[in-house]
């Protein structure tokens, strides 16, 4: 069924959004937005183990990505690659990740060879200079090491050729028989709001706490976040409002959840599913994904509480970045960030599966339909404000429940089309009633011998963004 968990993890600042903005592969949901689409929760793999095994089934070890840049000369269209792994020690490892954007190179190149009247040797060198211009590459540097077998430290930092400084992280996890705790740095750290802007804060610390999930469903988190620096816009040349989750500021948070499902029905996996006879014998023939396995229909839900409490300004700001002028423009307004907090969420999900995904053609279907509430008591407020004529549509719209469909349609074999689409219940006066917000449509390659591991190829028509990942028990 779709994620539920996102509703809770959507409330902190570690939940990983897939982008081919950074050579991670991910930038980071911001508190307050609304619950993002399960089709764009970055894979659980680093990208450079992603890298890895996807090289393998690309020409070259080369991945295409489409991502667009400032720079219109560069274009949108860009190549991954790993270009080196290695691992001096068992617990240890590091890798190399490098980026190439051919369009403005070859424009160059095309430009130069139409103004020259004869192939001499300087024009050869100066074909040859347009591969040393640096804005064309870009290349990541990221290590592990495994300090216990339940403590790691992961080390990574970036530098874009078209771009001034780069991105740094380091992450401490420490696994417990029932928790997980989390340290992460970044300078700066990437995040994406809900309109598919992206930002910068300069300097980002978390410490997180969270719990698995029990048997009865209980889960919660706790944890300390600081924003070092203003915010600044990445990709927008016009002026945006900085997010007031992302102003400098000490934040401690906690929430609490509660998760149940319950089948309608469900037709169970038997022995005789796994095996299938040919003229040849007797085969073993598992589904494609253990996750879908099994034809069913189900609802489920979750539901919780969040507080927190702010230090520091909080007062709302508008980050505009010149990118011609090098300067930054940021003027004050009237909003302000609340010192203290206490809120509630939820999610309710139907889902209906038909196939057991294992037949060449016509075994699966799916749809998971889920209703997202992010803030119960903006929601009260907004309901309240119905018929008021001085109520702003803007500002309610971030607290306006959201209406997911998940679509699954097997095209054949192991390979599934999936569409992620998400609409706006808004109650504001003078509404029509749900409408479109976003969409994420993906061709989805699964990995049989993986249990539930596909390769994603994906596209955001909102972000104008697409990459192709490694996804690994992403439900």
């Amino acid at each position: 069924m779709a994620n539920l968990r996102t509703a809770m993890d959507a409330g902190f600042w570690d939940l990983d959004i897939a982008t081919p903005q950074s050579l991670d592969g991910v930038a980071r949901s911001i508190p307050g937005d609304p619950i993002p689409l399960d089709g764009a929760r970055a894979s659980r793999a680093l990208r450079i183990q992603q890298l890895s095994l996807l090289g393998n089934g690309f020409p070259l070890g080369i991945i295409p990505t489409w991502s667009p840049t400032p720079h219109k000369e560069l274009g949108s269209f860009a190549l991954h690659s790993l270009l080196l792994r290695a691992a001096p020690t068992a617990n240890w490892w590091l890798g190399l990740i490098g980026q190439f954007r051919p369009k403005k190179l070859i424009s160059s190149i095309k430009a130069e060879v139409s103004a020259g009247d004869e192939w001499e040797l300087p024009a050869f060198r100066d074909v040859a200079r347009h591969f040393l211009n640096k804005s064309l590459y870009s290349i990541g540097l990221c290590s592990q090491l495994a300090l216990t077998s339940s403590a790691s430290i992961l080390l990574s930092s970036e530098k874009h050729g078209e771009r001034k400084g780069r991105r740094s992280r380091a992450m401490l996890f420490y696994k417990l028989p029932t928790h997980d705790i989390t340290l992460e740095a970044a300078w700066p750290e990437l995040f994406i709001d809900d309109r598919g802007r992206y930002w910068n804060v300069p300097e980002s610390i978390s410490l997180d706490c969270l719990s698995l999930v029990s048997e009865s469903g209980l889960r919660y988190r706790f944890g300390i976040h600081k924003n070092g620096g203003l915010p600044s816009s990445v990709d927008s040349l016009n002026a945006a409002e900085a997010p007031l989750a992302l102003l400098p500021g000490f934040c401690a948070k906690g929430a609490v959840s509660y998760e149940k499902s319950k089948d309608l029905w469900r037709q169970r996996e038997k022995k005789e599913d796994l095996i299938v006879e040919t003229p040849n014998g007797k085969f073993w023939r598992p589904s494609y994904d253990v996750r879908l396995k099994e034809p069913h229909s189900a609802i489920s839900g979750i539901i919780g509480a969040t507080c927190a409490s702010w230090f520091g300004n909080g007062k709302s700001v508008v980050a505009v970045e010149s990118r011609e002028a090098g300067v930054d423009h940021i003027p004050y307004n009237a909003k302000s960030r609340s010192p203290f907090s206490l809120d509630m969420f939820g999610s309710f999900c139907y889902t209906f599966q038909h196939g057991k995904f294992r037949k060449l053609f016509g075994d699966l279907s799916r749809i998971d339909a889920r209703l997202d509430v992010a803030s119960v008591s903006a929601l009260a407020k907004q309901i309240s404000n119905v018929g008021n004529a001085s109520n702003s549509n803007a500002e309610n719209f971030p607290s306006s429940p959201r209406f997911n469909v998940i679509l699954q349609q097997q095209v054949v074999g192991p390979i599934v089309f999936r569409v992620d689409s998400r609409f706006v219940l808004d109650l504001a006066r003078g509404s029509r009633g749900p409408h479109f917000e976003d969409a994420i449509f993906s061709l989805n390659y699964a990995l049989r011998l993986l249990q539930s591991g596909k390769v994603v190829a994906w596209y955001s028509p909102k972000r104008k963004e697409g990459m192709i990942e490694l996804r690994l028990f992403e439900f």
